[in-house]
C-alpha cells in the first residue's frame, strides 16, 4: 500500500506545483497571484518531505506524512476561506483545484490513519 500512498502524494505535489506555476503566471496568463503563489509553493516542499519521508520507510514516516498532509488540508482550507470571502483569486479554476485538493488531501489522511504503522505502509 505504500506505493500507493507514494503516488496519491506524487500526484499532490505536482498539482501543487502546477499550481504555484500557475499564480505565478508560468502556466496559464490571468491567474497571477502572489500570495497564493508562495502558499502553493511551501504546501509543494511540504508534500515533497511528506513523500521521501515515506520513501525512508523509518518509524517516524508515517508520523512525517500525515503532518505533511495535514498541513496541505489547513493551507487549502485557508485559501479556499480566503476565495470564499472575496480575498483571493475568483476563478472557476480556483474553485475547482482547491475542491480536488481538499478531496485529495481528505483520501490521503484517511489513508494513512488507517495504517498503523510505517510497515503497514510497505
Amino acid at each position: 500500500m505504500r506505493s500507493a500512498v507514494a503516488i496519491l502524494f506524487l500526484i499532490e505535489t505536482c498539482l501543487y506545483a502546477i499550481a504555484s506555476l500557475t499564480h505565478a503566471g508560468f502556466v496559464l496568463e490571468g491567474h497571477e497571484h502572489r500570495q497564493a503563489m508562495i502558499a502553493e509553493a511551501v504546501i509543494t516542499a511540504a508534500l515533497l518531505l511528506g513523500l521521501i519521508s515515506l520513501g525512508l520507510d523509518r518509524s517516524w514516516s508515517r508520523t512525517a506524512a500525515i503532518s505533511a498532509q495535514s498541513f496541505a488540508l489547513l493551507g487549502t482550507l485557508i485559501g479556499a476561506f480566503t476565495i470564499a470571502v472575496g480575498v483571493g483569486p475568483q476563478t472557476t479554476l480556483d474553485y475547482i483545484t482547491h475542491g480536488v485538493m481538499i478531496l485529495l488531501l481528505v483520501t490521503g489522511l484517511v489513508w494513512l490513519a488507517r495504517s498503523r504503522s510505517a510497515s503497514s505502509l510497505g
